[in-house]
């Protein structure tokens, strides 16, 4: 039967797209040694953003790709805090410039607020997925966030990743609570339903760990094929903690937020670690909204500092 002219470029991507842990080629200058990150840093708007308020920042554009270059981050992760599908492509192409000419690369997008609100309204771009491949072009990004909620959400992605492919675009989701990547197993059986190479999974061992799933090294082998990006934040579980998180699994879920430097919490370290085991060399991105938490700058640099040394390839 006759291909059409969408499932071919899926097919002939695949090569490609499975292996898109890593960054574009021409930004790896060759393989590591074994003092150098494979690891690049990244930087999300969000940790500006207030943990329950994700449609305003306490900074602007301007202040966050300065902040991020100073302290020595390869790139920023773009919100609609800042820029999304509702920003005029003008403003779009001016923030692109000053991305650019500050060094920087845009390493995702999540092009709504509805995304990371993780609602309802939240699978909705897989029913339009053009508009966020706009914004993704416009900002030199090759991978975009999407949520998905229910099993019929699953069509949608593949019409919306055969479409993305065209484009030489990935999709990803989060490894979210209260989404159908709430659990390891839950994760891989919708990336194997998907079954799309340039559609994968945004690591991120918080949301686990408030799930009470199985995080570390088992999880991550599982979920090698499908590495797309490393989202890292922090939480310690605690019966009067200021925030309740929603879980499908075990209802909500009280947890402090703490800086990914403080014990307690996910075992970062443990989780780098097996991130090297499997060989991931894509972003690694500082995901935490710490707008009222502690002071942003100090955060963030904290952060890098703790991240950086962990990013390197540990000496045999």
């Amino acid at each position: 039967m006759q291909q059409s002219r969408r499932s071919f470029l899926t097919a002939t991507a695949g090569l490609a797209a499975y292996g898109c842990s890593q960054p574009d080629a021409n930004e790896t200058g060759g393989e590591p040694s074994a003092t150098e990150a494979p690891m690049k840093l990244s930087l999300s708007v969000r940790v500006a953003e207030s943990f329950f308020d994700k449609r305003n920042s306490e900074m602007t554009i301007d202040e966050l790709i300065e902040m991020a270059s100073r302290f020595g981050y390869e790139a920023l992760c773009m919100r609609a805090s800042q820029v999304g599908t509702h920003t005029p492509p003008d403003e779009v192409a001016a923030v692109r410039e000053r991305i650019d000419a500050a060094g920087l690369k845009v390493s995702m997008v999540t092009g709504d607020f509805a995304v990371p609100s993780n609602n309802e309204e939240g699978p909705m771009l897989l029913r339009n997925i053009t508009p966020y491949l706009d914004l993704a072009d416009a900002l030199g990004s090759k991978l975009i966030r999407v949520c998905m909620k229910k099993d019929e959400d699953i069509a949608f992605a593949q019409k919306s990743a055969d479409e993305a492919a065209e484009r030489s675009i990935r999709l990803a989701h989060q490894s979210h609570c209260a989404s159908l990547f709430e659990t390891v197993d839950g994760s891989r059986r919708v990336m194997e339903a998907v079954g799309r190479p340039n559609f994968g999974l945004i690591y991120e061992p918080a949301n686990w760990f408030i799930a009470g799933e199985d995080y570390g090294i088992d999880a991550i082998r599982r979920m090698k094929p499908f590495l797309f990006n490393f989202y890292i934040q922090n939480h310690r579980l605690t019966p009067d903690g200021v925030t309740k998180v929603t879980t499908w699994k075990n209802g909500p879920v009280a947890v402090d937020h703490i800086g990914v430097w403080e014990s307690g919490g996910v075992d970062v370290d443990g989780v780098f670690d097996a991130m090297h085991e499997v060989g991931y060399e894509g972003y690694i991105t500082v995901h935490q909204a710490f707008g009222d938490v502690m002071p942003v700058e100090e955060a963030v640099r904290r952060s890098y500092e703790h991240l950086k040394p962990l990013t390197m390839r540990r000496a045999a």
